[in-house]
């Protein structure tokens, strides 16, 4: 494997990718918003290892969803917003319709 690393900023062109190129796995971490005074954990990382490269796609809020993918952004009971990690997963297969791929999440906090 290479270790070519490439940034994608489109949702539909790391879609296409994912696709075309079936990688074995996707590799997503929630993160924390670097704007937010209260460190929400409203941005998405995603990476695809491939033979190529790796590919990353990064999604961040608009109000209440990312700005990309659509994923919701739900709050707790205290009022502060996050990313579930169901949703994450969910919306991954539903796009990416593969059966036999692996979500894991990466965690760097």
């Amino acid at each position: 494997m290479t270790s070519s690393v490439t940034r994608v900023k489109k949702w539909e062109e790391f879609k296409r990718l994912a696709i075309n190129l079936k990688p074995n796995s996707v590799v997503y971490n929630i993160e924390q918003n670097g704007l937010s005074v209260e460190r929400e954990l409203t941005c998405l990382r995603l990476i695809m290892p491939t033979q190529e490269a790796y590919y990353i796609f990064l999604d961040f809020p608009k109000e209440e969803r990312l700005r990309e993918t659509g994923i919701p952004i739900r709050r707790n009971k205290r009022g502060d917003r996050y990313i579930d990690d169901k949703d994450v997963i969910d919306f991954l297969k539903a796009q990416l319709g593969r059966e036999n791929l692996t979500f894991c999440s990466y965690w760097t906090i």
